[in-house]
């Protein structure tokens, strides 16, 4: 399968570094080789490394350089934030976001479930094996 996730006005990305670690921005424009002005309806549009840049497979129908109603109505119009929500890696995403809040508590819960799950499936292993 041919690589389809280039650098391009309107591609969407994941922010993967730092204290906005798993934001979706829009790429609005590049600057030079190894960065790019990106955008969000609610931030301000600022320069981030493509190092810090995770592409998506979205990509928002946009001008070079567009202002932040046109950015909004593009991202409501294609709806990529929740496409990326929806999709497998979102899905991941959410589950470790999910997973990293429970507490002592919830783990306990899921490990009691767990071993009640394994003690049933030996249980009906050893009742096919007779």
């Amino acid at each position: 399968m041919p690589f389809t996730r280039y650098v391009e006005i309107g591609r969407v990305a994941m922010i993967n570094y730092g204290k906005e670690n798993g934001k979706l921005v829009v790429i609005s424009d590049v600057v030079d080789q190894n960065r790019a002005l990106v955008d969000r309806p609610d931030e301000v549009r600022r320069v981030v490394s493509f190092k810090r840049l995770a592409l998506t497979d979205f990509k928002v129908e946009i001008p070079r350089l567009a202002r932040k109603s046109v950015l909004k109505s593009a991202l409501e119009e294609s709806d990529a934030f929740n496409k990326f929500h929806a999709s497998s890696w979102g899905k991941k995403l959410e589950s470790r976001r999910a997973k990293a809040a429970t507490t002592d508590f919830d783990r306990y819960k899921a490990s009691v479930k767990k071993t009640q799950r394994g003690r049933a499936i030996q249980a009906a292993i050893k009742k096919l094996g007779k």
